[in-house]
């Protein structure tokens, strides 16, 4: 069981004359001596430190009130998101979950120790409420992996309660700073710790055996082979793209990478089940699977079709709950509108028994493709394709022609699509055909996405075009889709020797939901082709 915790705090640079007096800060009535607390913390991270260069920390902790393990994530500046775990030998198998899409199949090891004597006061308000808590911290800080230095130092730490605004943290840094104590230079013991006691890791050889690693762990015999590396030169490239894009290639692979980091950013969210986690991950699949199709002028696509494939297969998972989820919502909102004389039957509660019977299944099912081999070897597959890509002599080219010839070909097959669903009756084939041009639409929003750093304005008129197209088109498959969804539960509802009237109802009007955008959609496109002449 583990627990999830908002934790937004400062930290100080402190030498040995301890705290000032803290009565003087606005909206403090007193200030409450806790103790001293000896707290004594292993963390943990693999030998190339994956975990600390995304700044998440885990550690198992004795002493205190809160001893036990604890994973923290970056969320901004001075906040992270803590989950607790209970003190235990071994890594819960709940944290260990939250962090596979980093540490993969690596071993975690003991890479510092902290041990910290807390001198720790609360702030309270005139009613007795905790507004934070002021803690002097002398800490000794010793490496175990990486290094065998020590170091010691002295800080103070300044956290939120919860539910007290923010803005009180400024009321306390204004009376330190009037006491002559300025912020840490550090943003957590950890940093700090790896900072002084010798470490071994920095940025550029991080990056050199994180690629090392992950070109060497992408042979997986269940994914596509990565890209193998090809020198310096496709380093240098590799590097140029990441500090500031110049060429074709350059900006591409800026896109790929946000893609790439956001789904492996998603993966603790998605296993948590926060809100829009999952369509967040699938929207991220889809962008670096379009993208890698759209852009095979510069990338070679024997090599990134196969990635591609595998990139269809995992956003092809996180929709299996997902579609059902829109749908539901839907469906929800249209009974809403429909007067309860005309609901005939346990219309609501047969649909959200239709919603849920899936939901558990699906989750596990989607935690079991997260946890797969499979999943992490396309995970070491993206590293090695941003790290090392397979580019084409269309990469080294200026920006503007390359870019731009691909965002109008992806266009050129939506205005294709698009009028070859005109032309067809209503009925299958043009949905169909609808549906092909919102795929289409999609592909050439992220195209159009991706090439805004280098074409400006117009490219960001096509991804706002596109949106907006897709929105009209995504309006017409969730049509299609409901209707199917209503007939399966009117064939449910009749078999229970329910009325079907009211799956009726809705079904004509999301028949005639279509209908109209069917009608809108000739004026809309024209609108829309007129306007993409500057790209």
């Amino acid at each position: 069981m583990a627990d999830t915790k908002r934790e937004i705090e400062r930290k100080y640079e402190s030498d040995e004359s301890g705290l000032p007096d803290l009565t003087g800060i606005a909206g403090v009535a007193s200030v409450i001596d806790k103790g001293v607390a000896h707290l004594d913390a292993t963390y943990y991270d693999t030998a190339d430190e994956r975990l600390a260069a995304s700044s998440i920390t885990l550690r198992r902790r004795t002493g205190g009130a809160d001893q036990g393990w604890h994973l923290k994530f970056p969320v901004a500046p001075g906040v992270r998101d803590e989950i607790q775990a209970p003190l235990s030998d071994s890594l819960p198998d709940t944290l260990a979950g939250l962090i596979r899409s980093r540490v993969r199949d690596a071993e975690l090891v003991p890479v510092v120790r902290l041990r910290s004597a807390r001198d720790l006061r609360d702030l309270l308000d005139a009613a007795g409420r905790l507004l934070a808590e002021v803690s002097v911290d002398a800490v000794r800080a010793q490496r175990l992996t990486g290094g065998d230095g020590e170091a010691q130092w002295t800080e103070i730490e300044v956290e939120l309660a919860d539910g007290v605004e923010p803005a009180f943290l400024d009321k306390v840094e204004k009376r330190l700073r009037k006491a002559g104590v300025r912020p840490s230079a550090s943003a957590s013991k950890l940093a700090r710790a790896l900072s002084e006691t010798g470490s071994k890791r920095s940025s550029s050889k991080s990056s050199r055996s994180s690629k090392s690693l992950n070109a060497s762990q992408a042979s997986s015999s269940e994914a596509p082979k990565a890209p193998k590396a090809s020198g310096k030169k496709a380093a240098k490239k590799a590097r140029a793209a990441q500090e500031q894009p110049v060429t074709a290639g350059d900006h591409v692979l800026v896109y790929l990478r946000a893609q790439r980091d956001a789904i492996v950013a998603l993966d603790p969210a998605v296993r948590q089940d926060l809100p829009d986690s999952v369509h967040s991950m699938r929207v991220a699949t889809r962008r670096m699977r379009g993208t890698l199709k759209s852009y095979g002028g510069i990338l070679d696509r024997a090599v990134t079709d196969p990635i591609g494939e595998e990139l269809k297969w995992l956003a092809g998972e996180l929709g299996v709950d997902r579609d059902r989820e829109v749908l539901t919502e839907r469906l929800t909102a249209a009974l809403d509108q429909v007067p309860d004389t005309l609901v005939l039957g346990p219309v609501a509660t047969r649909l959200s028994r239709w919603a849920s019977e899936s939901h558990g299944g699906a989750r596990a099912r989607l935690i079991g493709v997260l946890d797969s081999a499979r999943h992490l070897a396309l995970l070491d597959t993206l590293d090695a394709l941003v790290a090392d890509p397979p580019l084409l002599d269309a990469a080294g080219k200026e920006p503007g022609k390359v870019i731009a010839r691909a965002v109008r070909k992806d266009f050129g097959k939506v205005s294709a699509l698009v009028g070859q669903a005109l032309e067809l009756p209503p009925g299958v084939d043009r949905d169909v055909a609808v549906h092909e041009a919102r795929k289409k639409t999609k592909r050439t929003r992220y195209a159009a996405e991706a090439a805004v750093p280098a074409l400006g304005a117009p490219a960001k008129g096509l991804v706002k075009s596109m949106k907006s197209l897709q929105s009209l088109l995504g309006d017409h498959q969730d049509s299609v889709m409901a209707r199917l969804a209503l007939r399966e539960l009117s064939a449910v509802a009749h078999a229970a020797g329910e009325s079907a009237f009211t799956y009726g109802l809705l079904y004509g009007r999301e028949e005639s939901r279509a209908v109209a955008v069917e009608a809108e959609l000739p004026g809309f496109w024209a609108g829309i082709r007129d306007g993409a002449d500057g790209l």
